[in-house]
């Protein structure tokens, strides 16, 4: 008889398969028993049922009988304990469960939300510290461009002050030379005239006695 009966419910559970994505629940607030039989012997309870408990109904019957999967589980309950939305108290405790679960997620996102707000604040600090430092090598580089051409100017000036200096000195060394030539020439001249005059003394020194000499007699 067992054999029988466990038979007609593997055949209840292929041909009304199809059927288990209709979900019910368990109603009231006691522990309904789930049976194998739809009948009120105690032995056959398959065990007991909570309140809320989701179930695939795969079957109901006119005498107030309905056949549910519950988990891979099949077995009778009494139709008038299924719903098709959960009890008021499963609501409830789904709502507390979200309002708690979304009450955390608001306080970390909170959390998150200040330390994103901190992290702005010091974003912006950095960049108005960029700022600065970036305004400051700007004029650092102009500075320095500066520099450079100043002392592209001056070295400018320095190689033409050299030129114009080794210019004064060759013109210096010309002077220099044309000096000593006027000097030897001079002393030359002076030389050659000494020479005339001593020369001329001693021609007047030789005749200037004879011609005195001839006056006399």
């Amino acid at each position: 008889m067992k054999n029988y009966k466990t038979l007609f419910l593997l055949l209840l559970l292929v041909t009304f398969r199809a059927g288990a994505e209709s979900l019910v629940y368990i109603t009231d607030q006691m522990e309904l028993p789930f049976r194998s039989e739809k009948s009120f012997d105690n032995e056959n309870i398959i065990r007991f049922l909570s309140s809320g408990t989701e179930a695939s109904i795969l079957q109901s019957t006119e005498d107030g009988w309905a056949q549910i999967q519950v988990d891979d589980t099949i077995g009778w309950i009494s139709s008038r304990y299924i719903s098709s939305e959960p009890s008021a108290r499963e609501k409830l405790k789904k709502l507390t469960r979200t309002f708690n679960e979304n009450k955390l997620l608001i306080s970390k996102l909170s959390t998150e939300k200040e330390a994103l707000e901190n992290e702005l604040i010091t974003i912006k600090q950095d960049n108005t510290d960029l700022a600065i430092q970036s305004s400051k090598s700007k004029a650092e580089k102009a500075h320095i461009e500066q520099v450079y051409q100043d002392a592209l100017k001056l070295e400018h000036e320095n190689e033409k002050l050299i030129q114009e200096s080794l210019q004064l000195k060759a013109e210096l060394q010309l002077a220099e030379n044309n000096t000593q030539i006027q000097k030897d020439t001079s002393s030359r001249n002076w030389f050659i005239v000494g020479a005339i005059v001593l020369f001329f003394g001693m021609i007047i020194g030789f005749i200037l006695p004879g011609l005195l000499n001839r006056r006399r007699y």
